[in-house]
């Protein structure tokens, strides 16, 4: 198997430490729902943890929560809302989203604010080692101290500009990045050896990567936006600490999602959220959709796109419902999964490997109208599927009793949501996930549908 790695800006061959695979993925900003671009990471990054499940890995997957930041403290502002009660709905809303796109939960999801002492530990020897220094309350990593500060842009420190910011006067440099926040009026803030504040945005990687998976892990991924500068501050702050090189065997990003000419974003306004998309498509549909594009490649959001994928995904529901003549010739599947492994082996290419799917839908097809024993083709093909993440469960149709249980517990939901019992509409909503529904919270209400 090999794999790009943006290190090497090569593919290379994947030699795991160990018979565990250590996987991390950052995690999302929790202060506003996901959006169709968060869907493309955690559905590549899904995809390509499964099909190392599915070639003998075991893996353990990390993914965390960034629970505390500026846009987090100025959403809550804006509504009016403790932090906390903004940042205990957007984690319940990622799992009601990311559920109901069948994307596996993660061995931990970690949160930035229950990591303070292991944040405060590595920032303490950071500062021990000469990499971090004090100023005005605030701790900042030293870059310079660095010599490999630029390894995976490919660039150097000195050739690398950085926007100036109101804390630039603080700073030794201007490429030097925050790993204690002094505090705000009015912000939340923990206590510290320095004082009382936060965490930057980069340690808390660094502390939760560490803590949970060790000092070198085989794969690190993200989206492209975040090799720099978060990714590259991740490298610098933990080799520094650990004194472990490589702290990543394996860098892995995403493309960028686009929306017409322009990437899709918070910040330009051009969001379709997840929500959105499952109004009007097809959790399978949206998968194949997103993986029917190289992981590494933009992907450029289309209504008709998605509208084909629902299409190519119908046909693989019909070829499962297709009927052949048992012990009548068998269709050979062996060229069809060893084309799949193939492709998916070269760096993940689920383009490829979801073609080597169509063609045994059509040789299943073929074999149902000639009479010959299909089964075996028909297992191969859920297999595969179950490879990828498709259910090819067609969309359940409810009796009156189950629509009336259904509503029952959203009302329930969201009574607990009113009394700030989030545990309780958590478990809610779960258990609605469980039953296959989808719902989104609007300002008319709470709206369901069937996602599976």
């Amino acid at each position: 198997m090999k794999i790009y790695n943006t290190l090497s800006g090569q593919k290379e061959d994947f030699e795991p430490q160990g018979d565990e695979v250590k996987m991390y993925v950052c995690g999302v900003t929790v202060y506003d729902f996901c959006h169709f671009g968060h869907a493309l990471c955690y559905v590549s990054f899904d995809v390509i943890r499964r099909y190392l499940e599915y070639r003998g890995y075991r893996v353990k997957y990390v993914q965390n929560f960034t629970d505390i930041d500026d846009k987090i403290i100025n959403r809550s502002r804006e509504r009016g809302i403790p932090w906390q009660d903004l940042v205990e709905k957007y984690i319940a809303e990622y799992y009601t989203d990311t559920d109901a796109l069948n994307i596996k939960r993660a061995t931990v999801y970690p949160r930035a604010t229950e990591e303070i002492p292991r944040i405060l530990e590595v920032i303490r020897v950071l500062l021990e080692k000469g990499h971090a220094y004090q100023s005005e309350g605030s701790v900042y990593f030293r870059v310079k101290s660095f010599p490999g500060y630029g390894k995976l842009t490919h660039q150097s420190a000195d050739d690398m500009r950085v926007t100036a910011t109101a804390e630039a006067e603080k700073k030794e440099d201007p490429l030097d990045f925050a790993l204690w926040k002094a505090i705000k009026p009015g912000e939340p803030s923990w206590t510290s050896p320095w004082g009382e504040g936060r965490p930057g945005w980069h340690i808390e990687c660094t502390a939760m990567s560490v803590g949970h998976l060790g000092n070198s892990l085989d794969i690190h991924g993200g989206g492209q936006d975040l090799i720099f500068p978060h990714h590259e501050n991740e490298i610098a702050q933990s080799e520094c600490y650990t004194g472990i090189v490589p702290f990543v065997r394996v860098w892995m990003h995403n493309g960028f999602l686009q929306l017409g000419a322009d990437k899709m974003s918070k910040s330009l306004g051009n969001l379709v959220t997840i929500k959105e998309a499952l109004a009007r498509n097809s959790a399978d549909a949206i998968r194949l959709f997103i993986i029917s594009s190289y992981y590494r490649m933009p992907l450029r959001y289309s209504t008709e796109a998605l509208d084909a994928a629902e299409a190519g995904i119908e046909r693989m529901r019909q070829a499962l419902k297709a009927e052949g003549k048992p012990g009548g010739p068998v269709i050979d599947v062996d060229p069809f999964k060893a084309r799949f492994i193939e492709a998916m082996d070269d760096d993940f290419n689920a383009p490829q490997a979801v073609a080597a799917m169509f063609e045994l839908v059509r040789e299943i097809n073929r074999g149902s109208e000639k009479g010959m024993d299909i089964l075996k083709a028909q297992d191969v093909l859920k297999e595969l599927a179950g490879v990828i993440g498709f259910t090819l469960q067609e969309n359940k149709k409810l009796s009156v009793a189950e629509e009336k249980e259904i509503e029952a517990l959203i009302a329930a939901r969201n009574d607990y949501r009113k009394a700030k019992e989030w545990k309780r509409a958590d478990e809610v909503r779960d258990r609605l996930a469980a039953m296959g529904v989808a719902i989104e919270d609007t300002p008319r209400g709470t709206v369901w549908k069937i996602s599976r």
